[in-house]
């Protein structure tokens, strides 16, 4: 009977193990999804866009792999405790991921209008915005693959950070729309582009958010910090 016991548990492990991989590597892939389409912008590829938008179809099938699996742990195994905090926390933690892929595919999406366009010198501020949004993303990934709380806490408090980046972005391309009309159309798409990547920033914070509960087994205490401030710059404060 011991031998019927240890022959489970260890199946249960084996398959939180591979509930685990599927999930950093739908990560992985998501990280370079922005790196791509944030090179295709600055590039101005089209086709290279395309690619990207395309790409995505990787994550969503990951993700259904994941579903997948949380299904028949619950079903087979019916986890207890932190065994159910790790299935919950992965089926969150993978629904993150596949928003951070469908942000990273707009992106190129929009920079296949922009080639249409004259270049905005604004842009430039984006790969800034971006590297910092897929700093966190890895750094959340790392923090859940190690099960470290206070690595992931740490990911939470910068969020911030990208807050204060996309609003000075934010304010720059609003005086370009206004010093020339002609620039509203391409602003406007890079707008997008640039709230899609702050909102990276957000689903990586959620990633954190939920390695802390798998610790611990409550959220962390407080509300996160915030510093996005376009709400103020659009009303005038």
């Amino acid at each position: 009977m011991p031998h019927t016991h240890d022959h489970i548990v260890k199946s249960y492990d084996d398959e939180l193990k591979r509930l685990d991989g599927e999930i950093i590597r739908m990560g992985q892939i998501a990280v370079a999804q922005l790196d791509a389409a944030i090179d295709v912008l600055q590039r101005r590829d089209t086709q290279a866009a395309m690619r990207v938008v395309a790409n995505d179809e990787a994550i969503d099938t990951l993700e259904h792999e994941v579903s997948h699996d949380v299904l028949r742990l619950l079903a087979l195994r019916q986890p207890m405790a932190r065994d159910l905090r790790e299935v919950y926390a992965a089926l969150r933690i993978s629904s993150d991921i596949e928003r951070i892929g469908d942000y990273a595919a707009n992106v190129a999406k929009r920079s296949m209008v922009l080639n249409q366009t004259a270049p905005v010198s604004a842009a430039r501020g984006l790969p800034a915005l971006a590297k910092l949004a897929n700093a966190l993303v890895t750094e959340s990934l790392e923090a859940y693959r190690e099960r470290d709380a206070d690595r992931a806490l740490a990911v939470r408090g910068r969020d911030v950070e990208i807050d204060a980046e996309y609003t000075g972005l934010f304010r720059e391309l609003l005086t370009y729309m206004a010093e020339d009309p002609r620039q509203i159309t391409a602003c406007t798409h890079l707008l997008f582009i640039a709230k899609n990547i702050e909102r990276i920033g957000d689903h990586a914070t959620n990633i954190a958010e939920n390695t802390w509960f798998l610790v611990h087994g409550e959220l962390p205490e407080g509300d996160r910090e915030k510093g996005d401030l376009t709400s103020q710059v659009t009303s005038g404060q």
